[in-house]
């Protein structure tokens, strides 16, 4: 994913109103992300703790965004991101819905997702942050091929927003 800019990320949302991708509180840092190890850009909304989460990505040359919420869970023993496959302890991994897109969405459908609760999943995947031991499982596949994998499942969830 190729560093973006304010407006092209809020043009992007699938899934909310021009005005609410408006109103959305964007990162601060987005000139200092690590760009070329991100699969996905996500962050939280500071402007609503715990309950907004959000995500762009690329898909056919073109950026998507796509806006969550956050499901209210209790602390678990361990759970495992969908996405990036990372266990963590406690609340780390969050049940994460989005509106469908469309007819669907204005009916209320939503489809779910267990993430990692800060979004951090590509610097995981690369070892570029550490959910501590036993976080990621040894695998066969290369990185390269978990990469692959990660930006396959992303995008699938996105496409289930359309169905």
């Amino acid at each position: 994913m190729n560093e973006v800019g304010a407006q092209a990320i809020r043009q992007s949302f699938i899934n909310c109103s021009r005005g609410e991708a408006r109103r959305l509180a964007l990162p601060s840092d987005l000139g200092a992300r690590p760009w070329a190890d991100l699969d996905f850009l996500g962050w939280r909304d500071p402007t609503r703790p715990g309950r907004s989460a959000l995500v762009t990505t690329t898909t056919d040359d073109r950026l998507v965004g796509v806006m969550f919420r956050v499901a209210d869970t209790r602390a678990r023993r361990r759970a495992m991101c969908g996405v990036c496959l990372t266990t963590h302890p406690g609340d780390g991994v969050a049940l994460m819905t989005a509106r469908k897109v469309g007819v669907a969405g204005r009916r209320g459908d939503s489809v779910g997702l267990y993430l990692c609760a800060d979004l951090d999943c590509s610097l995981y995947l690369r070892g570029r942050k550490d959910a501590g031991p036993g976080a990621r499982m040894t695998e066969s596949l290369t990185l390269d091929e978990q990469i692959g994998r990660c930006r396959a499942t992303l995008l699938a969830f996105l496409d289930k927003l359309f169905g």
